[in-house]
């Protein structure tokens, strides 16, 4: 038993069931074994639990009548959205005794204040609702990942997700303005305030982000909103070392500022994955090359960023920086350069069995982390598939290794083990994370405690006493 779960106390299945159906109704009310197997078991496959019954509320305050419920009857919440997360944060564990919370049903755009620059929204509306919303009163939300047509904003948020615009406009930590939590024992802390300013005391809504449902559920949030770019100028570079792509990028940052929204990288191998496993594409470039990138720059108007792009690129090719490079001239090729980016994950999955690595660290340490790993990797004997790729400008890898979809339970279990410790024994060296992204889940839960150190392990557990007493809250996920 992890250390933070406690035995529920004795009641029953069918008590808690009638409670909830007189809270919620039929349609906030999911007990059917066919009906709750999608929320049973991670998009990945990974992990799959069981439960007795499923929730659905409608607003805040019926999560609150559910969470004062499960307050009062010792009942594990694993808190839901889009289910859509790489480390089993959202999945429940197989003994029947938790309750999945969907946020779901909580989906309405409470405001978009334009002058403000700000969007409210309940934490079950979907990403790609939320940018669609701040492009209708021409704004523009710039949190972009694959699963956007699925993921929420609640999960966006309890993750601290990151996504392809981080190099610009940071994580979901910096886009988010205030909250709206419904804390363990049921009462709603309005945090809802679109200040960007407010110096009073501890930030709690930065407690929230992040901490993966293991403090309380988020209901909503306040988020800021961008002018609406109507100019971009979009390229796929290629170059012989991870090192030349991160002197081009810096040198694309210093010509072209805050108009470089992503810098975004991937190895020979991924982009071969993706051209065997994802339909309609083609490779970017004539020649392969060791290492590509896709670059994007965007402004509020056009201010010549395809001369600037040009220009930039055109000189690192005289110099032999890259090698070569691809622009585009429409939409159309921009998306099709982006299927490949987003294709990877869903490639991995028709390929094999992924380990994966979301791992940080500081960009000028990259190409020397990579050197090291890969070399770790052949020195340890073991047969590898290196599937490298990530947001080369905040410096996030996703350094992951590629296993036969025939692999066994405990060879893939082993394997992982191996793989971790090596990778992430050098990310510690270098100073980075072992979670860049993705959450730690259930996934890095266990590392987690190897990695941070025994204080701020002692600190954790003390904000987690101090909010959720009876450890309802997400049990076996984070810590």
């Amino acid at each position: 038993m992890n250390q933070l779960q406690q035995p529920g106390h004795d009641h029953s299945s069918a008590y808690l069931i009638r409670r909830l159906q007189e809270l919620l109704g039929p349609a906030g009310v999911i007990t059917e074994a066919s009906e709750q197997e999608p929320y049973l078991r991670d998009w990945l496959g990974k992990w799959h639990g069981k439960v007795s019954v499923v929730v659905r509320p409608a607003n805040t305050e019926e999560t609150a009548a559910v969470v004062q419920l499960c307050h009062a009857t010792h009942t594990p919440i694993v808190t839901q959205g889009g289910n859509t997360g790489m480390s089993g944060g959202a999945t429940p564990d197989d003994s029947g005794a938790q309750v999945i919370l969907s946020t779901t049903r909580m989906n309405r755009i409470r405001e978009v204040d334009p002058v403000n620059n700000t969007i409210t929204v309940d934490a079950g509306v979907i990403l790609a609702h939320a940018q669609e919303a701040a492009r209708q009163a021409e704004r523009y939300f710039p949190l972009s990942l694959g699963a956007e047509g699925s993921c929420t904003v609640g999960g966006n948020l309890a993750t601290n997700a990151g996504g392809i615009a981080v190099l610009r406009f940071g994580n979901m930590r910096e886009l988010a303005l205030g909250l709206e939590v419904v804390l363990p024992d049921g009462r709603i802390w309005n945090g809802l305030r679109g200040l960007r300013k407010d110096n009073t005391g501890y930030d709690l809504r930065d407690l929230f982000i992040g901490s993966e449902g293991t403090l309380g559920v988020i209901t909503g949030a306040v988020l800021k909103l961008f002018a609406q770019p109507h100019a971009r100028a979009t390229a796929w570079v290629g170059a012989a070392s991870l090192q030349q792509l991160v002197s081009l990028l810096t040198r694309v940052r210093a010509r072209c500022g805050e108009r470089l929204v992503a810098f975004e990288m991937m190895s020979a191998r991924s982009l071969e994955l993706v051209l065997e496993h994802v339909s309609d594409t083609r490779a970017p470039l004539e020649s392969k090359t060791a290492y590509n990138a896709l670059i994007e720059l965007s402004d509020t108007e056009d201010t010549g960023l395809q001369a600037m792009l040009e220009d930039v690129l055109g000189q690192a090719l005289e110099e032999e920086l890259i090698s070569d490079a691809m622009f585009t001239s429409n939409q159309s090729q921009t998306a099709a350069l982006w299927k490949i980016r987003e294709g990877i994950s869903q490639a991995q999955v028709r390929a094999g069995k992924a380990i994966k690595h979301d791992i940080a660290l500081p960009i000028s340490a990259l190409p020397l982390f990579v050197a090291q790993a890969e070399q770790a990797l052949a020195d340890s004997g073991m047969t590898t598939d290196l599937i490298n790729f990530g947001h080369l400008g905040d410096g996030n890898l996703h350094f992951n290794v590629l296993l036969p979809a025939s692999t066994e339970y405990e060879a893939m279990k082993s394997a992982t083990a191996a793989f971790n410790r090596l990778i992430h024994d050098l990310v510690i060296n270098f100073n980075g994370s072992i979670s860049a992204e993705h959450g730690v889940g259930q996934l890095r839960r266990d590392e987690l405690k190897h990695y941070k150190s025994p204080l701020e392990m002692e600190l954790m557990l003390r904000i987690k006493q101090a909010f959720d007493p009876n450890h309802i809250m997400n049990p076996g996920k984070l810590l």
